[in-house]
């Protein structure tokens, strides 16, 4: 079962054309919400029951959200985390693949702390319906934030960020974010320029921003189209900051 998660180097080339809008064969997306508690196995139950009853409903692909199989605190990131190369320390992964697999259906898993050589990432799985680990992506853009009696909170004192952006291809081809990622348009537009059909950022953002956030990113949705000079700007940026997958 362990050789079903190694990870594999996705090499994307260039769509032909960029801009076109894809055809895609209309399937069910699951949004699954959960509410977190500081028992895990608590959390695995709640989040093997939340992807039956989505696969019962016709979902083919199911989003979990970030950080669900504990509380998103400093406190719990490092005693919950797995080794992912570890089957018998990570029954997070486990559940995953035998859902996906069970169920024939493609699993995008939110996200989990994951130890890796002594460091600690905020991590997205995902498992095609084969029950196998497609890819894997580390959150690159860390959540740091201090607003004087509000909320303190930053993930760069706990996390190592990740470097490497994240395409996988199953019922579409998929870009993968992890929520603070959604605020960087190099990232998205990096995926765009690789064909990619949907981009999914698992996210658990808190009251104190969350509002404000996505009241921001609906207006910039609603915003003019970029010109070919703009998303040629864009595409520059990336190549020279080595964004390439």
């Amino acid at each position: 079962m362990a050789a079903l998660w190694n990870t594999r180097n996705l090499t994307m080339a260039d769509a032909p054309n960029p801009f076109q809008l894809p055809n895609i064969t209309k399937f069910k997306i699951a949004l699954c919400q959960l509410s977190i508690t500081s028992d895990k196995n608590q959390n695995l139950d709640r989040a093997s029951r939340s992807i039956r009853l989505s696969v019962e409903q016709g979902a083919k692909l199911l989003v979990l959200p970030e950080m669900w199989n504990c509380p998103y605190s400093s406190d719990y990131f490092a005693k919950y985390a797995e080794d992912f190369d570890n089957r018998d320390a990570s029954p997070t992964l486990s559940m995953l693949s035998e859902a996906a697999c069970c169920h024939g259906i493609t699993i995008i898993g939110g996200s989990l702390p994951e130890w890796d050589h002594g460091r600690l990432y905020n991590t997205c799985c995902i498992f095609g319906p084969d029950g196998r680990l497609k890819a894997k992506h580390r959150k690159i853009h860390l959540f740091d934030i201090d607003i004087p009696g509000e909320i303190s909170f930053k993930e760069s004192d706990t996390f190592t960020a990740g470097d490497q952006p994240t395409i996988v291809d199953t019922v579409g081809r998929i870009g993968i974010g992890i929520c603070h990622d959604i605020r960087f348009p190099e990232l998205a537009a990096l995926y765009r320029k690789r064909g990619v059909d949907i981009i999914c950022y698992p996210g658990a953002f808190n009251v104190s921003t969350g509002e404000l956030l996505w009241e921001l990113v609906q207006r910039a949705r609603k915003s003019l189209p970029l010109d070919d000079q703009k998303r040629e700007d864009i595409y520059k940026f990336i190549d020279a900051h080595e964004l390439n997958p």
